[in-house]
């Protein structure tokens, strides 16, 4: 007989063209972005049950990312915070959300492939 010990809920590179940033040519043109998204949430009955309503479902997780992604933030510490808090609030089983956003072309006039925040947040309610 096994025991879960921990589980994880991932999304990786989701792709968004959204309007953040701090210079005002950010906001008109928009930039592309990256995110990655892991829920240390138990998912211990799904394996059992083989049901969607004792998970998380990734699709609708999909949705939300998408919804907050449309709002224009100045800083990428914003919209990954409010990811994070908006997850947490509609799942409140989601016992901590790593996320790691990226912009693929920043304004700064280096060569690289992004730049951008990783966030560790802990449900302090579970």
């Amino acid at each position: 007989m096994s025991m879960l010990k921990d589980s994880y809920i991932y999304l990786n590179c989701l792709r968004f063209h959204a309007y953040h940033g701090v210079e005002a040519q950010e906001r008109l043109t928009g930039n592309d972005y990256e995110l990655d998204l892991r829920l240390n949430v138990d998912v211990s009955a799904a394996t059992m049950s083989d049901r969607v309503e004792d998970t998380v479902n990734y699709a609708e997780v999909y949705r939300l990312i998408e919804a907050e992604m449309a709002k224009p933030s100045n800083l990428l510490e914003h919209v990954a915070g409010r990811i994070g808090q908006a997850l947490i609030e509609k799942w409140p089983q989601i016992q901590s959300v790593d996320i790691r956003l990226t912009k693929q072309n920043p304004p700064m006039g280096a060569d690289c492939k992004g730049a951008g925040v990783e966030l560790h947040l802990i449900n302090d309610k579970t």
